[in-house]
């Protein structure tokens, strides 16, 4: 089944007791365990009731459709991300280019440690890539890092420190999932992680004395 664009993907309405919100959470993992297995092509809300062990009328109590359960699991997985990009770089204990280094292993671990589930919602991403909650929920993560920048080059003006922004945010994300698509030894994902922060590292040097 080809995947269509829905524009409904937000939740039907938000757990208020408890109970319900132990039954969204088993249907979420369910559906995160249904798209690892199944990919985004077989992902249905059938598949996902059942192996949640509640019927689909209950399932639809909270979500819509299925893209509303994807865009969920990709929201949960953007939120996560965002938490640990702010926690490192917002770190000023520590110099930029340590928390710019620490920021590279750990996603770069992450990506290798999901795998599976990050490779199914990048092919579920037609269902919401386009829809204003999707634009929401990543604006957070591009502030802090944008804020980084402005720490880190000073100096700079606004469109440089865009730029930057933008070329490490797509860099980290394109060999982050590159890396991630062949299994790698803890080895391997260390040597991965130092080259591509030597290169981001020396990249913000020269613009910082470029200015």
């Amino acid at each position: 089944m080809s995947l269509h664009a829905s524009p409904e993907i937000s939740s039907r309405k938000s757990p208020q007791q408890a109970r319900s919100a132990e039954l969204v959470a088993t249907i979420l993992e369910a559906a995160a365990q249904v798209l690892a297995r199944e990919g985004a092509q077989r992902f249905t809300t059938a598949r996902v009731a059942e192996k949640a062990g509640v019927s689909v009328g209950s399932l639809y109590q909270y979500f819509p459709n299925k893209a509303a359960i994807l865009f969920r699991l990709q929201s949960d997985e953007w939120r996560q991300t965002t938490d640990l990009l702010r926690r490192i770089l917002e770190d000023t204990a520590q110099p930029p280019m340590t928390r710019l280094r620490a920021l590279v292993h750990a996603f770069v671990q992450s990506e290798c440690d999901e795998a599976a589930m990050r490779v199914a919602l990048s092919d579920a991403a037609p269902l919401y890539r386009n829809a204003p909650e999707a634009a929401a929920a990543r604006g957070s993560a591009d502030h802090a890092v944008e804020a980084f920048m402005r720490e880190t080059l000073p100096r700079a003006d606004g469109p440089t420190r865009l730029l930057a922004a933008d070329l490490i945010k797509t860099t980290l994300s394109q060999l982050g999932k590159h890396v991630s698509e062949t299994p790698r030894t803890p080895a391997e994902i260390d040597a991965y992680a130092d080259a591509m922060a030597d290169m981001f590292c020396a990249y913000l040097r020269d613009l910082g004395h470029a200015v």
